[in-house]
């Protein structure tokens, strides 16, 4: 009896050990304009800013009509773009090029929830699996914006700081 005890705790505690690897992956909804609606007047205009930015910014690059949609004063809390309208242009357009509005939106968006002058954007993101090369798992992004007076003022999402380069070899 002790003995079955004893490899029932033992298998309890090996099992409990080992990680779960199992997920449900993250996926976007098959109409994600439809999400950036609201019935109430000032949830919807908010979410038609989210809107801009996610599409005409973040995804066709139109920088250049970005003092549309942000706020001179911009206040970023990502950690690698500094506040303010002119240096997030700036970073922006240093990595990107212009492309043409897309009818429907490609970005893999799973909710927008809009409260009081917040809005936040939930999308699907891919990224290679540290456990398995060749493999890629996808999890939740978030961006979220303050709106005042028509335009984002404020912007958090889940980023961390870059890490620099690894030295270019001899």
């Amino acid at each position: 009896m002790k003995l079955r005890i004893g490899l029932l705790v033992t298998l309890a505690t090996l099992f409990s050990c080992v990680p779960a690897i199992a997920q449900e992956p993250v996926v976007g909804v098959a109409n994600p304009e439809s999400l950036f609606t609201s019935p109430d007047p000032r949830l919807n205009a908010n979410k038609q800013v989210a809107l801009h930015i996610m599409r005409d910014l973040l995804e066709a690059n139109h920088w250049d009509d970005a003092g549309k949609y942000l706020s001179d004063r911009y206040l970023q809390h990502n950690p690698n773009v500094g506040s303010g309208l002119a240096p997030v242009v700036k970073f922006f357009k240093s990595f990107t090029k212009p492309s043409p509005v897309p009818e429907h939106m490609k970005t893999p968006v799973v909710a927008v929830i809009a409260d009081g002058d917040l809005v936040v954007v939930v999308i699907a993101r891919q990224f290679p699996d540290p456990r398995t090369p060749g493999k890629t798992y996808t999890t939740s992004w978030f961006d979220m914006w303050r709106i005042k007076d028509g335009k984002a003022d404020e912007h958090w999402d889940g980023a961390t700081i870059t890490p620099p380069p690894p030295p270019k070899a001899n």
